[in-house]
């Protein structure tokens, strides 16, 4: 690369022929001028070095601008030194707390070992490599993720969609990423896979990219609900990306209360079922090519039923605050035929399924919310670090400070206390985990929805009206306090779990402690 002197600069100081610096690096905007998105006029200060466009630049502009103009850059300054530190693809932070402890050259960790640091290195890798800039590009168009990307996603060496449904027989014979073998994956290999795929920083699009295999398809894994002749008939086109499953229990009168739910399924002289009813706000349900579905078969009994999609199945997109990429679909089952086979468990015993899988999803979610909240906080340092008010940065201002405290305690709090509950998870059985962990985990759920609350609106505060505009500088702050009460819907309202996490202690509260 050329090295020019700020005399040449000088000399290229028309529209026409404008060389602009930033960050010790210098640009031929000629051709850019007039395609400016700001306007012509704004680049004119800069032309021809009158003025270092450094500080102006990246106080409105996110440092992927510079990457996406690259084609720009004809050279850099003498004797200068570039003083901002882009970020380059699969690399860490350098944002002090930017990354969870365990992470950071300076800090141990009991929990994690060189297998869980080489799977987190090749998966930031893919997924800055082949999933941000998609994700980027289609969460504002609420655009599908791409039916190739699940399928690469499904490739033998990297099989993130396996790695997904945590640990298990599933993913032998699998050849996964950073040299990690199949029976040493643990769910803290599957919580660094969860926690990356959320640094994308797209909500809606996450929720499409395969969100309801995570919670839809933990069943066809577990040997008492299901055949190894179904689960080979489905399952591997699942992991492979080829096939698609969503979980469908809500309904429109049925939320966090299971038991309520109204969709039916008479079983038929053959042992087949037919089924009708209506499920509502199903994630990646526009998208399924099977729905894991909670079904009443008794006045008293649900079931839950693999319902393979079909001319009997209606499919409508439903409109949130989240991105349409997120494909949440009002679906509604008539007179839908299901195969006895399909049953996962047994007859009027679904309750049983759905509660085995609620661990995992709530655990999956919590994951996912402790590492968005730690995103923003990083982008939040980033910009108090950038920002200049009153002619000093927004750093200086005390208050400021104070709230980057409190995010960076919450954010490490929740983490922790999700690392300990994954170590747990490590450690029981299935029965062990509903008996032991129920509660804990609603808990958790609860402390980083209400850490997300408070930091969404102390983000918002801090980027002001950037944080409430869509792109730009401020599109993970608007983002974040636009979707990120979905996670504290989803899986549990806050209300529900808090009381089951009350009302677990209390069930093995001792008389003799009174």
């Amino acid at each position: 690369m050329q090295e020019y002197s700020l005399q040449d600069v000088a000399k290229h100081s028309s529209p026409k022929d404008g060389w602009i610096i930033v960050d010790a690096s210098v640009y031929d905007v000629s051709k850019f001028y007039d395609l400016h998105p700001g306007g012509s006029g704004v680049l004119n200060p800069y032309l021809g070095g009158k003025k270092d466009a450094t500080e102006d630049f990246f106080g409105l502009h996110r440092s992927s601008v510079l990457k996406k103009y690259a084609r720009l850059k004809i050279g850099t300054i003498k004797g200068k030194k570039p003083q901002y530190a882009l970020p380059e693809v699969g690399t860490l932070s350098v944002v002090p707390g930017g990354e969870p402890a365990w992470l950071t050259q300076d800090y141990k960790s009991p929990y994690f070992d060189d297998s869980h640091r080489r799977l987190q290195k090749e998966v930031r890798k893919f997924f800055d490599e082949h999933v941000r800039d998609e994700a980027q590009r289609h969460e504002p168009l609420g655009k599908r993720p791409s039916n190739a990307l699940a399928e690469l996603m499904g490739q033998d060496g990297i099989n993130l969609n396996a790695m997904r449904m945590g640990p298990g027989k599933h993913l032998y014979g699998r050849k996964l990423p950073g040299g990690v073998k199949p029976e040493e994956f643990t769910y803290f290999h599957e919580l660094v896979v969860a926690q990356e795929l959320t640094r994308i920083g797209a909500p809606g699009y996450m929720g499409g990219l395969q969100s309801g295999m995570v919670i839809g398809a933990p069943p066809l894994l577990n040997d008492a609900f299901t055949t190894e002749e179904v689960r080979r008939k489905v399952l591997p086109e699942i992991l492979d990306g080829k096939k698609f499953i969503a979980l469908a229990i809500s309904e429109a009168f049925v939320g966090s209360d299971v038991r309520g739910m109204r969709t039916w399924a008479k079983k038929r002289p053959d042992g087949s079922y037919v089924v009708n009813g209506q499920k509502k706000w199903i994630t990646g349900g526009m998208y399924a090519d099977y729905f894991m579905t909670g079904v009443r078969t008794s006045e008293t009994g649900l079931t839950m039923m693999l319902i393979p999609n079909s001319d009997s199945v209606d499919l409508k997109p439903i409109k949130t605050a989240y991105s349409a990429a997120a494909g949440t679909a009002l679906v509604t089952f008539e007179d839908a035929i299901v195969p006895a086979e399909y049953v996962m468990g047994k007859e009027n015993e679904g309750l049983k399924v759905i509660l085995a899988n609620f661990i995992h999803e709530r655990w999956v979610i919590c994951c996912r919310m402790a590492r968005y909240s730690r995103l923003i906080y990083e982008e939040c340092m980033k910009w108090v670090s950038l920002r200049k008010a009153f002619g000093k940065p927004l750093s200086d201002q005390p208050v400021i400070r104070e709230k980057l405290g409190a995010m960076l305690a919450n954010v490490d709090a929740g983490q922790a206390y999700l690392e300990h509950l994954t170590y747990q998870m490590c450690n029981m059985t299935y029965a062990q985990q509903a008996k032991n962990l129920a509660g804990p985990m609603a808990a958790l759920k609860w402390f980083l929805s209400r850490s997300a609350t408070k930091i969404a609106d102390d983000a918002v505060q801090m980027f002001g009206g950037r944080g409430i505009t869509v792109g730009g500088m401020g599109v993970l702050i608007e983002q974040f306090n636009r979707t990120f009460k979905f996670d504290s819907i989803l899986g549990g309202s806050e209300e529900v779990l808090l009381d089951l996490s009350a009302r677990q202690a209390l069930k093995k509260m001792p008389k003799a402690a009174l």
